[in-house]
């Protein structure tokens, strides 16, 4: 179970072909942002064509997830590449990166102790600024899944875009969520990661973390969680200025329909909940050993409601 629970913890936490056009008509493009220190890479989805097109901006979510969608814990989905590329064909750009510490942006991470939640959130707002100034695009979307709802989250209330849609978003703090899952331990357990997660929340750090801990706990990333703690993510959402969009899988075991029904208390918002698809947004039984199967199955395609929502929302908004 501690196993089981670390996976999924650390999920919450924790070859781009340039100029070539496709037989399904869009093409993939290197698209990078320059920051302090080096580069974050990405990959600008384009449809077929010439002419300006509305642009998503896509977050993934924690921990080892790279752009499109993989994690080298849990193997390959390709999710949010399925993503871009259904957005493409139906007339709507894209771009996807790997943020900070990931892939090919690694190097802009030396040391773990050294990232902050406020990092993500800034690479978002400057990737926003880019795309504002590319005159291929006349109207900016921001979509986050999972952690990357958030982040996305804030960046779209930080800056002025058309439209933001979350994708399985915690409707609860870092902290309330982490209490919640760490509190079906024994209580033993239960005991010493609830006078943790208080001692980070309030700014302080853990000395002596226990082994059987140190996967969530160890002192390189407690810099970030206290970072990550001070964000409510329906107030993030209540300050954003623009119509939202909340999508959330009824067979998502990472994240619950609860979670999405707070969110979407926020003005301006609506609710979806997809029917079969759980957290890497394909269709997936409930039962948790069959739904993770799907998490490293790159060929099975994203659920088609979602998509068919996300378009919908950005033709509706532009």
């Amino acid at each position: 179970m501690i196993r089981f629970l670390i996976l999924l913890t650390t999920i919450i936490l924790s070859i781009v072909t340039t100029g070539c056009e496709t037989s399904k008509g869009y093409k993939e493009l290197e698209y990078n942002l320059e920051v302090e220190g080096g580069k974050i890479y990405g990959t600008l989805t384009l449809p077929k064509g010439n002419g300006t097109y509305p642009v998503a901006l896509i977050h993934q979510g924690s921990g080892p997830t790279d752009r499109d969608g993989n994690n080298n814990i849990i193997g390959d989905n390709n999710s949010l590449k399925m993503l871009a590329q259904g957005l493409a064909e139906a007339g709507i750009a894209s771009v996807r990166y790997d943020k900070r510490g990931i892939g090919e942006s690694m190097n802009l991470v030396q040391k773990e102790e050294d990232l902050v939640f406020e990092d993500y959130i800034s690479d978002a707002n400057l990737w926003i600024a880019k795309l504002r100034d590319d005159n291929r695009f006349d109207k900016i979307f921001v979509i986050g899944h999972s952690e990357g709802a958030l982040i996305a989250g804030q960046a779209a209330a930080n800056s002025k875009v058309d439209g933001f849609i979350s994708i399985a978003g915690l409707g609860y703090s870092a902290y309330d969520t982490l209490l919640r899952q760490l509190s079906t331990q024994p209580k033993e357990i239960t005991d010493i990661t609830t006078r943790m997660l208080e001692q980070l929340k309030e700014g302080r750090l853990i000395e002596n973390v226990p082994q059987e801990l140190y996967a969530i706990f160890r002192p390189s990333v407690q810099p970030y969680l206290i970072s990550w703690f001070k964000y409510d993510p329906v107030k993030v959402y209540q300050n954003i200025n623009s119509p939202i969009l909340i999508l959330q899988g009824n067979n998502d075991i990472q994240v619950t329909i609860d979670d999405a029904k707070r969110l979407s208390s926020v003005e301006n918002s609506k609710l979806v909940i997809i029917n079969g698809m759980n957290h890497v947004l394909k269709d997936a039984p409930r039962d948790p050993e069959e739904n993770l199967k799907t998490y490293s199955d790159p060929k099975l395609p994203i659920n088609g409601q979602l998509l068919k929502e996300i378009i919908d929302f950005i033709r509706n908004n532009k």
